[in-house]
């Protein structure tokens, strides 16, 4: 966090946390709910895009988790609660030509290494990792799929052709991200890139199985 984040709530520690007035998109937009009514209400406001980049990066800057999986922004001495709509963090793919695609939050923060991959049955990629749970933004679905490999050297893809429908204790399969031809020996290695299992499961499951609340209360 901000150290004048820090130092407002040192200087004002009980003050209410506040439900309703943020959310975050599947593509990793922030939206503010000037009525408070974001979520839990039967007129839900559909909210409005913050887009000023100074806001954004102080946003992302304190943004955190709290013990029961409850995502919240650090306003000063208010912790401003947050609908998540996809995951906590909405991950996008950087490629690089000689190193490998690497994954990035929507803070622009580096993500990873995954610990565990989870494919849902409406087609959306989940991850697991120390930061917390990540959902591939739409927009690099594909270009993740064909960069997330099999020990036999297939693109996920191939796999998915034959995959059984997503259940309990459906099997589960390794993937890593794929290394380029020319890449160097260090790029093979890199810890972001250690192989992982991936599961599938329903998508009414994804909160409990990854360790979320979408909608805090």
């Amino acid at each position: 966090m901000d150290e004048q984040v820090l130092a407002a709530m040192a200087r004002w520690p009980n003050v209410p946390a506040a439900f309703g007035w943020l959310s975050l998109s599947r593509r990793g937009q922030w939206f503010l709910h000037p009525q408070g009514r974001g979520w839990g209400h039967p007129d839900e406001e559909p909210g409005e895009a913050i887009t000023n980049p100074r806001i954004v990066a102080f946003m992302g800057r304190n943004y955190q988790c709290d013990e029961r999986g409850r995502w919240f922004f650090q306003n000063g001495p208010q912790r401003v609660y947050v609908r998540v709509d996809g995951a906590p963090w909405i991950l996008r793919m950087e490629p690089d030509a000689r190193a490998g695609a690497r994954w990035t939050t929507h803070t622009g923060q580096a993500y990873g290494p995954v610990t565990h991959w989870w494919l849902d049955d409406e087609g959306c990629l989940y991850a697991q990792a120390r930061q917390g749970a990540g959902l591939v933004a739409d927009r690099d679905l594909a270009g993740a799929i064909d960069a997330l490999r099999l020990a036999d050297g297939r693109p996920l893809s191939a796999w998915l052709e034959d995959a059984p429908a997503p259940a309990p204790g459906a099997p589960t399969i390794a993937v890593r991200l794929s290394v380029p031809p020319d890449a160097g020996g260090d790029a093979a290695a890199d810890p972001a890139r250690a192989a992982a299992p991936l599961g599938l499961l329903p998508a009414a499951a994804v909160e409990t199985t990854l360790g979320f609340v979408r909608r805090p209360r």
